[in-house]
């Protein structure tokens, strides 16, 4: 087994010099570009109870740069786990991973962050009259965009590659193999099309 850097750098080498290069403090207006055409963030956080990584989804530009040095991340309705928040009360460090459709690129940050509720700042936020319970600010420290070779070697935006989802356990189903016999799979799959129409905010 591997457990020194000196080890790893005999197989891996040095760093390309220009994968070190396109690593800066703030928010270019290149990367910004990506940042405000994502839907789609992954949030990756550590803390007292371990560690997290949540999905973050909303239109394109949700997440807001308020500054070359600062995001802000609306909190949506989700299941009230609150796992991210927990971690950034103990543990501000985060690590960001935007997604943007039909885009091979990727775009990292790592910061940290702090959680806000004031009345004002979610309000801009709000959605069809509904405001974020929280938004989470980020403290830009590196940014960076990420090659496109996972994506290629997924083939992950190949609509003809997409997988089928009633292949797969339907949201009921996983709930009733890690609850009791007795929880009706069925009927939380009829229900969740409209929940999922209800509270998206």
């Amino acid at each position: 087994m591997l457990t020194s850097v000196e080890q790893l750098e005999d197989i891996y080498g040095k760093p390309n010099e220009r994968s070190v290069r396109k690593e800066i403090s703030f928010i270019s207006e290149d990367y910004a570009a990506f940042i405000l055409a994502s839907p789609f963030v992954m949030l990756a956080s550590a803390g007292e109870d371990g560690l997290d990584c949540s999905p973050k989804g909303d239109a394109m530009g949700f997440v807001r740069i308020l500054d070359a040095h600062t995001l802000a991340i609306p909190d949506r309705p989700g299941n009230n786990r609150i796992d991210t928040l927990r971690n950034l009360v103990h543990d501000p460090r985060v690590a960001l991973l935007f997604l943007v459709p039909g885009v091979g690129e990727m775009m990292r940050v790592n910061g940290r962050a702090s959680i806000a509720d004031d009345s004002e700042l979610l309000a801009s936020f709000s959605v069809n009259g509904k405001p974020p319970r929280t938004v989470i600010l980020v403290h830009v420290e590196s940014v960076y965009f990420h090659c496109s070779k996972a994506v290629v070697r997924s083939d992950l935006w190949n609509g003809e590659k997409h997988v089928d989802r009633s292949s797969l356990p339907s949201a009921g189903d996983m709930l009733k193999g890690v609850s009791d016999t007795t929880f009706d799979s069925d009927a939380y799959d009829r229900a969740l099309p409209g929940r999922l129409k209800t509270d998206l905010y």
